[in-house]
């Protein structure tokens, strides 16, 4: 039993680091081997590699919110929320890996951004899909795919014991 609970803590110490790593990693390179605003196709009108600068949330929300409410704004709520995913992820089950995945890959991620954040007050983006050079998808980095990663992880966990408790039910 004590193997099960330490198990959930190595996850997250484990995946926590190499996820913000990578991400840190993959930001550098873009910083010294770009000027803002370049692009390198590497998928001929599907996937470039374009430096942007995030002032905003995912997508860019909040990106013309005045200064003075969207500094402090991105830099409380992420706190607060890995506080709050911290206090979750200790009432986990010692055995859930997946879940302990999840929240592993939400809070490496959360950290990679919140450092561009206090490094540079913007986050760096650069993987940037689009269809044709004329639908464009918002350009994200590897601390958003491992953010959208551990929460697709999280709705799905969510979904199936939603659906195997009414399968339950109705057995009954």
């Amino acid at each position: 039993m004590k193997l099960l609970f330490k198990l959930k803590y190595l996850i997250l110490f484990v995946l926590t680091p190499v996820v913000i790593l990578i991400d840190q990693w993959t930001k550098q390179l873009i910083i010294d081997r770009f000027e803002l605003g370049q692009t390198q196709p590497l998928v001929s009108g599907f996937f470039n590699l374009t430096y942007v600068r995030n002032t905003g949330a995912a997508f860019g929300m909040l990106r013309d919110a005045h200064p003075s409410f969207r500094v402090p704004f991105f830099m409380i709520v992420p706190m607060l929320a890995l506080l709050v995913i911290g206090y979750v992820f200790y009432q986990l089950p010692a055995k859930d890996k997946k879940l302990s995945t999840a929240f592993s890959l939400v809070v490496g991620g959360a950290i990679g951004n919140l450092i561009d954040r206090i490094h540079y007050g913007y986050v760096i983006d650069f993987l940037d899909f689009h269809w044709k050079y004329v639908y464009h998808f918002p350009a994200f980095n590897v601390a958003d795919s491992a953010i959208c990663v551990g929460v697709a992880i999280l709705m799905l966990d969510l979904a199936f014991r939603q659906e195997e408790s009414v399968n339950a039910s109705a057995t009954r």
